[in-house]
């Protein structure tokens, strides 16, 4: 007894219901990326100077601890040291306890979300006692992007344009050193175009201009690598897994809307590990900070773009091998029967 093939009715009943199942697990999955954490936000052992005398500031501190898990005090001699630690960004500011008032040290560059917090905590812990507070922005956001709006819209394409450049290359057919070359070439004109849209027509950016164009450049390549190289080695659907990657987790766990502390744990520790969140970093550090801290993303968006390529060049080598050995197979075959 024969048993009937499965007709053309129940597969097409078969792919309506993985759609309707299929979207819904997506768009769960995307609230839950983006809108997690922006719900969340909040200081999570953010970077804070402390200058002073330390009987002057023992009772900042004091004020500044209620606060359980918001700030990481770090101690500094006086306001010349707190000023040095906001420019090498190793805090995100400073109170400075001086014979006149408590003075704040903020840097809007950095974030301006955080620089509002920090402004909006010390005022009102100050206001308790009476006391007026000094607030000092010491390295400021551009006058072109005070909210940092610009900079943070700028995560989202750049890795779209790394997407796109891997995706084309896969789908083009190129392969090894093509492939690379090409990678390479496109993510170094996205970083041309970038800079000479957002720091010579909008003045987003405020450092060297070819340092900026550099990091966009690299930041396009490290996701485009990722996504040519993973095909290479697994096929199309290496494009899917490493663009879920980039777009569900990458880019909502940058956090360039904020700042990677101001995000629930371990989100803004994966973010960083993540082309989007390295390259957002990296960004703020080259064009308004003078490379402070640079060293962390440059590696981490390096080691993604190396590993890409290198997975491209594997990938090439491994299909070249298998067509070689492939006419061999055929003759020993032919030769035994």
């Amino acid at each position: 007894m024969s048993t009937a093939p499965a007709t053309p009715t129940r597969g097409h009943n078969r792919r309506m219901l993985a759609v309707v199942v299929l979207i819904p697990v997506l768009a769960a999955l995307a609230l839950w990326a983006f809108a997690w954490p922006a719900a969340r936000t909040a200081p999570r052992d953010l970077p804070l100077g402390v200058a002073g005398p330390t009987a002057a500031t023992a009772q900042m501190e004091k004020q500044l601890a209620e606060h359980k898990g918001a700030f990481e005090i770090h101690h500094y001699a006086d306001e010349a040291a707190a000023r040095d630690a906001v420019e090498d960004r190793t805090v995100y500011g400073a109170v400075v306890v001086t014979p006149q008032g408590p003075e704040l040290l903020t840097a809007s560059a950095a974030s301006p979300v955080v620089a509002q917090l920090l402004t909006q905590a010390v005022t009102q812990q100050a206001a308790a006692t009476g006391t007026e507070v000094r607030t000092v922005d010491v390295v400021a956001a551009p006058a072109g992007d005070p909210r940092g709006a610009a900079l943070g819209a700028s995560v989202l394409p750049l890795a779209l344009a790394g997407i796109i450049a891997g995706a084309t290359v896969t789908m083009l057919g190129l392969r090894g050193i093509r492939a690379a070359l090409t990678l390479v070439g496109a993510a170094a004109v996205v970083g041309v175009v970038a800079a000479a849209l957002a720091h010579s027509w909008l003045g987003v950016l405020t450092g060297d201009w070819w340092t900026e164009a550099g990091t966009l450049g690299l930041s396009t390549l490290a996701v485009g690598a990722a996504v040519a190289g993973l095909a290479a080695l697994v096929g199309p659907a290496g494009i899917g897994v490493v663009a879920f990657l980039m777009m569900f987790l990458g880019n909502p766990f940058s956090g360039a809307a904020s700042a990677p502390r101001m995000l629930p744990e371990p989100v803004g520790t994966i973010g960083q590990w993540l082309p989007p969140g390295a390259g957002t970093t990296l960004l703020r550090s080259v064009s308004f900070f003078d490379g402070a801290a640079a060293t962390g993303p440059v590696l981490t968006l390096t080691w993604w773009a190396a590993l890409g390529l290198g997975a491209v060049l594997l990938g090439n080598t491994l299909k070249a091998r298998t067509k070689t050995q492939e006419p061999v197979t055929e003759r020993e075959l032919t030769a035994v029967g």
